[in-house]
């Protein structure tokens, strides 16, 4: 249960209990060895909870029952003959929109896409079927991941968002139907709905797990990762997915074992004010004040911008960290994006899409060496002060989900129409470091969730999973 509970005074509040921890995957794992239940009954228990959830929820875009019932069979069979393929064996999951599935339609929220069915799977949808994982279906995106947000909801209040793009893949998790679902970042995408929804959000090092088969938007900062009911249930889906489909661009994938590391107590964190903290309501603040005291209490040393003139010009380059990932993003966007706007496919992107799309249609390649130029500077802060510290620490998101009182998911069409999914301003400086970040549901404000954000520096992935695992048990 979160310790670190506040409200804002007169604020409005969710339906969030802390106290109430999602189930994952472990326990389902233990029954089948056991006998006491099988992959085909477990299913039938989350086909239960999306019947009740799903439309007050609207997380799924396409469900395939047919298809799961047909897996979770045969993984029952492999269960009964001891001969499960991995610890994944029987998990349902969902696959967010923007990554192909054999069979199903992959669409992105776009009528681009309208009726596209792939013949084949991406990668990591091949690697969880072939760890024995039953594909469940798709989550909803906003239109081509950039555009107007989907009809998703948020579990806990549905007055709220569910976060980014990765909203479906969050609200699936959220609301119990599934105890494991992927989602994909290139700015904010994967780490704010795991804070909104009150999940174990996990973003690998760039390149550490194959993209193949996802939708593209910016090379250099596309990632995927799971979004889970328990740190456990995170590893193990980003193992198989690395241990099966390796990395991309020329990265090797993930180092560690299939096994979650131990716990390991962080001597030093360090505590990052970015451009997110001119953002944060008060009872955030004073959440994450309490989580800070809680540290030093427990012996961990806080390195800081008061104590460390290193970390307080980190904080200074980093206030230009969501514009220069914007326009990283969106001039390497151009393709496929601007190709989109042409031919047969004129008039069918948002205005709230073209709005995106323009900025990087207007750059230069001059523009974009400059935005290469300050994530570089960045980085190399960044990998200074790696070298002394156990992780970095900060918010998953700035406050919890915000209301947008769109019930039904309808959205007006304007330039600015995607910020009611919330600040990206906590998300971006990673996504351009390329380091691993997690998002762990410690906080709880106003009734409803927020993460604590633990990063790390590139390929320490395994390491930073073990501080994470401290940080939960010992803080959680």
């Amino acid at each position: 249960m979160p310790r670190f509970i506040a409200e804002n005074p007169g604020a409005s509040r969710g339906g969030y209990d802390p106290a109430a921890r999602l189930a994952d995957f472990a326990a389902a794992r233990h029954a089948f060895a056991a006998g006491a239940s099988t992959p085909r009954a477990w299913l039938e228990e989350r086909l239960a909870v999306i019947a009740a959830r799903e439309p007050g929820v609207h997380a799924f875009c396409h469900l395939d029952l047919a298809g799961a019932r047909a897996a979770a069979d045969q993984s029952t069979a492999r269960w009964k003959a001891g001969r499960p393929l991995s610890a994944l064996d029987g998990c349902a999951v969902g696959i967010k929109d923007t990554i192909d599935v054999r069979d199903m339609p992959s669409e992105m929220n776009s009528p681009i896409f309208k009726g596209h069915v792939p013949g084949h799977d991406g990668a990591c949808v091949l690697a969880l079927r072939q760890a024995g994982a039953v594909i469940l279906g798709k989550t909803w995106v906003p239109e081509l991941a950039l555009g107007l947000p989907p009809p998703t909801r948020n579990p806990h209040d549905p007055r709220r968002t569910a976060g980014a793009s990765s909203s479906g893949s969050g609200a699936v998790v959220g609301a119990g139907m599934v105890p494991v679902a992927i989602g994909n970042q290139t700015g904010g995408s994967l780490i704010r709905p795991s804070s909104f929804n009150g999940i174990y959000g996990f973003k690998p090092t760039h390149g550490a797990l194959n993209i193949g088969g996802m939708h593209p938007i910016a090379a250099s900062q596309d990632h995927i990762g799971p979004m889970a009911a328990s740190l456990d249930d995170a590893w193990r889906t980003a193992w198989e997915i690395s241990d099966r489909a390796g990395g991309h661009g020329g990265h090797p994938g993930l180092t560690g074992t299939a096994e979650p590391p131990r716990s390991l107590r962080p001597a030093r964190l360090c505590w990052l004010r970015t451009l997110g903290w001119a953002q944060l309501d008060e009872a955030s603040r004073t959440v994450f004040g309490q989580l800070l005291a809680a540290l030093e209490a427990a012996g961990v040393g806080i390195v800081e911008a008061g104590n460390d003139g290193a970390v307080a010009e980190l904080e200074t380059l980093l206030l230009e960290a969501d514009r220069l990932s914007n326009d990283i993003v969106m001039y390497e966007a151009r393709w496929p994006m601007a190709a989109y706007v042409e031919g047969r496919h004129a008039g069918k992107i948002s205005e709230t899409g073209l709005a995106r799309l323009r900025r990087g249609l207007a750059m230069t390649a001059q523009d974009y060496r400059a935005a290469l130029a300050g994530r570089d500077a960045i980085r190399r802060a960044v990998g200074a002060i790696a070298a002394r510290v156990d992780g970095f620490i900060t918010f998953a998101s700035s406050g919890p989900a915000p209301i947008d009182g769109l019930l039904d998911g309808s959205q007006e069409d304007r330039a600015d129409a995607h910020l009611r999914t919330g600040s990206r301003s906590f998300l971006s400086p990673w996504s351009m470091v390329g380091g691993p970040s997690f998002s762990l549901p410690l906080f709880a404000v106003d009734g409803m969730p927020l993460g604590l954000q633990l990063l790390g520096a590139p390929d320490s992935d395994y390491r930073l999973c073990a501080v994470a695992r401290w940080l939960d048990e010992t803080m959680g």
